[in-house]
Order: structure tokens, then C-alpha cells, then sequence
């Protein structure tokens, strides 16, 4: 690992004094890094494997792979070399290219309740894209959300209100994830109006611990879906093909009619994807939803080759080796430094808080130690992990990590 200061370098300075100027705030959105600890780089150069450079020539160890979407390592050479053969025929075209129908079929032969896809570019159009077929196919309006969930950046299920009327979320409702009572209550509350109900596949609100779907939980979701004549959505895009190849809830016994997919489908490729079941593909025939981008063969072709990878190599058991790994290890050091670390989430996309940390402090100051030594850490979201983190690597980040808890214990 490279050593560093916290200090910024200084293109990164420069970059960010020039983007100020033409950009608002110089950075929108939950890339920007106000909202990290000082420190931290806002601009970067490349990746390779497990590893990026920020543009000031700084190396990383990277737990965040581009906040989800690196699910093989940055620049995996199969699908690159998969991109360069689609570019070297279309990207944009009038339509679709063959790749469109791979990569529905690829799709619906891999996801268990799916029979069919439609694409577009990110999770938010996707999400959005399920609220609006299940209110078009039921003729509903009352969509029931967990409280505190993320499911995209539009008026209708943004976490941050700036902009957004109150008319924008007339006929949303709210319950705690896993709590049947509640959800039950959400139900009977949108009466004979229920569209749908969407869940996270697993509870991964910022900031707070994470949440496994309780079993019961996702039965009585189906089972409420099934009653009401409701669709039952699960937004995928943040776990989908890290935890499994056949859909978060898989293992559970329990099928979505509609899933949405993003970050890890195309192996950092612009591209998010609705599959649904059968009830509900003339109601998607009839959806007008689109966009001049949607279709691209390039991001397709990548995913194509992301998947056979992610197959091939049983790519969702190697990162939960790996992120257990990396947790074992975690947890021996704090408990060697006498530190309260609580590690919540699947072991491939870990969160690690400290106890008595109300306003941050020790966890800022854990990832900015991390970081001096070239380990890229988030304070307070879920982390991630990829096909390219090898043992090797689980290891430089641990000999990291004890380094920082011996610094934050006498801190």
C-alpha cells in the first residue's frame, strides 16, 4: 500500500476550483465528498482490479467499486474486450442491437421469476419504470415503501425534499422494514387502492445498521401481494448478482413480480434492467417508458459478459468468502483495541460502525487513517465487495485496518 497524507493533492485542488466555477457546488449528487471526511479525493484517473488512482497518482485499495457497480474489478479484461468488439460495430443506433435479445434472454434464463426484460440506464429509471406499470396494469395508485429506503433520485421516492411537493407523494405510504404489523397496517390503510409494494432486498439505509430480510417478513409481503392483487417489486439494484445469480430473495422461498437491476449488470457499463413475470407482461407491452440512450449495445455486450463471468467463477461465493474474511478480521482487531465495531449487511456489501459514535467522529477518523495507507473506506454507507478482491488483498486491507484502530483507540 502507498503511504500518504490526508492532505489533497494538488490536481484534485485545481480540478475542484475549476468545477466550482461551471458546476454548481462543483459536485451534485452522493459522489460529492462534503459529505466524507476530509481527505478524501473527489477525482480520479483509473482502476485496475481492486485497486484505482485518484488524479493526483494515489493508489487505492477499493472497498466502494464505483458504489456498486464494479462487481468483477475495475477493467475486467473479458468485458472489455467484449466492449471493444461491440464499438467497433454501434453503440447508439435507431434500435436496438442483437445484444437486446441475449441479454433479455440471458436474464430470463438466470432470475427465477423472470420471463421477460426491458432495459434502460439506471436504477432510478428502473424503479420508476415497476411503480408505473403496477399502477397502469391494477389501475391503483398506493405504492407502500419501507421507511428510510433509497429506490432513486426522482421526486416520488427521494430522501431529500428539496423540490419536491407534497403532491409528488400523495399516495405513498410507509412501513418499518421487516415488521409484518406494519406492513400489514400500510395494507389495510391503501385500502382497495394498492398498486404496489416495493422492497430493498435487504435493509441498507445510510447510516444505520443493515438488515437481512427476515423470512417471515418477505412470505407475508408475497402473501399480502397475492391478496390484494398488488405486485410485489424487489428493488435489486443495489444487491442484485452479489448475493445471488437468481435474485436477492431467492434463497427465501419467495418470487417478486417485477425486480429491478442495475449497479452490477454490466460491470461498471451504464445499464439497469425491470424483469418481470408473466401477469404482467401485457401490461408492459402497453408501458411508454424510454430514452435515447436506453438501448445502447455497448453497456449490453458488457453485461452479457459480466454474467458469464459472475457464473463461470460462482462469482457471489467468492465475495462472501471474501467479505467474510475481511469481517473475521475486523472484528478480532476491535475487540483487541476494546473497540465497539458493529458489522452489519452480507459479508460481499459490509457496513461498519462504532459504538458511542453519535456524531461520527470515530468512524471519520478510522477511514481517514485507512485512507493515509491507501484503503478506501466509507464511514457510513454499505461497502462493497468484487470478483478481483483476492485473499492477498483482504489481508493488506486488514494489516490497514489495524493500523487505523490502534490510532482511533488512543484517539
Amino acid at each position: 500500500m502507498d503511504g500518504m497524507a490526508n492532505e489533497l493533492g494538488p490536481i484534485d485542488q485545481s480540478l475542484r476550483t475549476r468545477a466550482a466555477r461551471v458546476v454548481p457546488g462543483g459536485m451534485w449528487g452522493h459522489m460529492r465528498t462534503g459529505n466524507l471526511p476530509e481527505g478524501y479525493p473527489q477525482f480520479f484517473a483509473r482502476g485496475e482490479g481492486a485497486h484505482l488512482w485518484d488524479v493526483d497518482g494515489r493508489r487505492y485499495l477499493d472497498f466502494m467499486c464505483s458504489w456498486g457497480p464494479i462487481v468483477l474489478g475495475h477493467r475486467h479484461p473479458t468485458v472489455e474486450a467484449a466492449v471493444r468488439r461491440q464499438m467497433e460495430q454501434g453503440d447508439c443506433l435507431n434500435g436496438p442491437s442483437e445484444r437486446m435479445v441475449e441479454l433479455a434472454e440471458r436474464l430470463v434464463g438466470l432470475v427465477t421469476h423472470a420471463d421477460w426484460a426491458l432495459f434502460s440506464k439506471n436504477g432510478t429509471d428502473a424503479t420508476t419504470t415497476c411503480v408505473i406499470l403496477a399502477r397502469g396494469a391494477s389501475g391503483r395508485r398506493k405504492v407502500l415503501l419501507a421507511k428510510g429506503a433509497y429506490h432513486g433520485a426522482v421526486p416520488w421516492c427521494t430522501p431529500h425534499p428539496f423540490g419536491v411537493m407534497s403532491e409528488d407523494r400523495a399516495h405513498v405510504l410507509h412501513f418499518d422494514y421487516n415488521d409484518v404489523a406494519g406492513l400489514e397496517a400500510a395494507v389495510d390503510r391503501a385500502g382497495d387502492d394498492l398498486a404496489a409494494i416495493m422492497v430493498s432486498a435487504f435493509r441498507h439505509d445510510y447510516g444505520l445498521d443493515q438488515e437481512l430480510p427476515d423470512p417471515a417478513f418477505a412470505a407475508r409481503a408475497r402473501a399480502l401481494a397475492d391478496a390484494t392483487g398488488a405486485a410485489l417489486i424487489l428493488d435489486d439494484v443495489r444487491a442484485g448478482f452479489r448475493l445471488s445469480l437468481h435474485g436477492s430473495w431467492n434463497d427465501l422461498g419467495v418470487q417478486p413480480d417485477l425486480s429491478v437491476w442495475s449497479k452490477a449488470i454490466a460491470n461498471g457499463y451504464a445499464l439497469a434492467a425491470v424483469l418481470g413475470n408473466d401477469r404482467f407482461r401485457e401490461a408492459a407491452s402497453k408501458l411508454f417508458v424510454t430514452g435515447s440512450f436506453w438501448c445502447g449495445a455497448t453497456a449490453m455486450a458488457a453485461a452479457l459478459a459480466t454474467l458469464n463471468v459472475l457464473e463461470a467463477e460462482n462469482g457471489p461465493e467468492h465475495m462472501r468468502r471474501m467479505g467474510q474474511r475481511l469481517r473475521d478480521g475486523i472484528a478480532a482487531q476491535a475487540r483487541r483495541y476494546n473497540l465497539g465495531v458493529r458489522q452489519s449487511g452480507p459479508p460481499q456489501m459490509p457496513t461498519i460502525l462504532f459504538e458511542d459514535d453519535a456524531d461520527g467522529t470515530r468512524g471519520a477518523r478510522f477511514v481517514q487513517e485507512a485512507l493515509r495507507r491507501g484503503l478506501y473506506l466509507h464511514p457510513k454507507h454499505n461497502m462493497f465487495l468484487s470478483l478481483a478482491h483476492s485473499e492477498a488483498d483482504i489481508d493488506a486491507a486488514l494489516a490497514v485496518t489495524d493500523e487505523a484502530f490502534s490510532v482511533v483507540a488512543r484517539f
